[in-house]
Parts: structure tokens; C-alpha cells; sequence
């Protein structure tokens, strides 16, 4: 069993100090609700109908209801008053890679972690689904220390680096079963991998999710250090990769730029946010702005 995210008390004291006050400003953000400006309007529930009246948007026209009264009507909705947060975390064969101050996975664990904590903050319930090439761990929305707890010891813990292939599609599709009520998501991966995307969508209808992607440098330049013996992250296949060949960087390079534009422009169109978090970043501070810029353009 390793402990990724085990420090030096000194430096784990400040990270947690650090990650409290960015937690907290990170929960006014989901309090105010000002993270909903990424969703198109959305974090409003249905509360009811009522005769249409002159004025009133005819886009809000129920059209069920007024066929069967014989006079329009108009559906009501009300601001959700009690957020409920969900995360999915990749704990794949490739997210044990990376070439910057963390390994994908860590960076995904300490974003995931703040989230979590943040949650606790503003008394949310918070689920989770962890998965490497099957379900790990879940856990359906529940608020409180003690499930904060329990989450940020299942991060720490990893057994080996991840199981070949990813179960992100039945991940989503899980979270989805899980959520009995509209959720703000936070999906952790590096997406690489496929048959994806209807997951994400179906759950993006219900939910509002926001898809972290993990990269890496190596992502857009591969070292020109000869030939690099390489492990294919999904299928654990060894390969050798010619990286003095300029060509062989340059397709690389374009290899993962196609699959990064796909990633962003499927998150866009099925209507998930979509961010993306590096191995160099620091963590707090990007989710910090991320949500505070986000919540100025509402």
C-alpha cells in the first residue's frame, strides 16, 4: 500500500493550510452559486406551473400542461438551495505517469482533495467513484467530517500504479445511478481512452460537470533523448520510441494535440466544462481561478 500524497510533516502542515483557505474560498464560490454561469443557467429545480401570463417567456410555456388545461401555463423553477458534489477519480495504469513535480494521479488526488474538503466547508454531501480498469471504490453523496475523511484516506492509498485499461465509461455511468438529484461533478483523468463520450453526456443532462484533464509536458514535446523503451499506459504493451526522430516528435506532438482538441471540443458540445490541469500547476491555484474568473463573467 503507498501513501502518494504522504509528506514531511512541515511541508504537509502548510499544504493543509494552504488547501483550508483555498477550500474556503473555493465553497463561497459553490454557496453563491457563482459557478453556475459555467453551466448555461443551470442549478435550477422545477417547483411548479401556473397560468400563463401577459409578459412571460414563452419559452417557459408547458406545453404538456396546456394541452390538457385548454389555456397556457408556465413552468416555475427555483434556485437550488443545497448543493450536492460528486467526484471521479482515474486511478488508471497512466496516471501514475508524468514528468513535472507530480504524477497525474497525484495532481488529480490533491485537486480531488480540495474539492472535498470545500465541500465539508459549506456542509455539502459529497460522493465519489474511484476506478482503474474496474470500479475501486463508491459512495453515494453524503455530508459531514467524517465522509471528508473517509475520501481523503482513500486518495492516499494506492495499491501498486493502477490496473491496465480504464473504466472511465462505467464510472460515469455509475455516478449517474448514484446521483438522485442535480449534482456538481468533478471528473479527474487523463481521458485516454475511448468510448467515453455518450457517459459523459448522459450525465452532463442531469448534472453540471466540469472535466478535469490531466496533462503532462511529455503531452506536447518528447524529449530528444534516442530511443525511450516505452509501456502503453492502457495496455501495458512495451514498445521503443524513436524520440531523436524529428518526425517521430513532431506526430507525437499533433497525435496529442488532435486528441486534446477532441477531448475539449466533445466536453463542449455535450455540455461538461472543460479544464485543463498540469502536472506543474499548482493545484489550489488554478481551481481557485478557474472559479473565481468564471463566477466574475456571470
Amino acid at each position: 500500500m503507498k501513501h502518494l500524497l504522504a509528506v514531511n510533516r512541515e511541508t504537509l502542515a502548510k499544504q493543509a493550510a494552504l488547501l483550508r483557505l483555498t477550500a474556503a474560498s473555493l465553497a463561497d464560490s459553490f454557496k453563491t452559486g457563482s459557478f453556475r454561469s459555467l453551466f448555461r443557467g443551470q442549478g435550477i429545480e422545477f417547483s411548479g406551473v401556473r397560468e400563463y401570463l401577459r409578459g412571460d417567456d414563452v419559452r417557459a410555456i408547458d406545453w404538456n400542461v396546456t394541452a390538457r388545461m385548454g389555456k397556457p401555463y408556465v413552468k416555475l423553477f427555483e434556485e437550488e438551495r443545497e448543493l450536492q458534489i460528486f467526484i471521479v477519480v482515474d486511478r488508471s495504469f497512466s496516471m501514475f505517469s508524468g514528468t513535472g513535480r507530480r504524477t497525474r494521479y497525484r495532481t488529480a488526488a490533491e485537486a480531488a482533495a480540495l474539492v472535498a474538503m470545500a465541500a465539508e466547508i459549506n456542509a455539502s454531501s459529497i460522493g465519489a467513484v474511484f476506478f482503474d480498469g474496474e470500479i475501486q471504490f463508491s459512495c453515494a453523496p453524503e455530508s459531514g467530517r467524517k465522509r471528508t475523511m473517509l475520501l481523503l484516506a482513500r486518495l492516499d492509498e494506492v495499491d501498486g500504479y493502477g490496473v491496465s485499461g480504464s473504466a472511465l465509461r462505467s464510472a460515469l455511468t455509475g455516478a449517474g445511478k448514484l446521483l438522485k438529484k442535480r449534482s456538481l461533478v468533478f471528473v479527474f483523468s487523463d481521458f485516454r481512452t475511448v468510448g467515453w463520450i455518450t457517459s459523459l453526456a448522459s450525465l452532463a443532462q442531469k448534472n453540471d460537470v466540469v472535466a478535469v484533464r490531466i496533462v503532462d509536458e511529455i503531452d506536447n514535446e518528447l524529449p530528444e533523448i534516442g530511443t525511450v523503451p516505452f509501456i502503453d499506459s492502457e495496455t501495458t504493451v512495451r514498445l521503443v520510441l524513436p524520440s531523436s526522430s524529428s518526425a517521430f516528435r513532431n506526430a507525437w506532438r499533433d497525435d496529442n494535440r488532435r486528441r486534446f482538441l477532441h477531448w475539449q471540443e466533445s466536453c463542449v458540445r455535450h455540455g461538461a466544462v472543460p479544464l485543463a490541469l498540469s502536472t506543474d500547476d499548482e493545484v489550489v491555484r488554478v481551481l481557485s481561478h478557474f472559479f473565481s474568473y468564471k463566477g466574475r463573467t456571470q
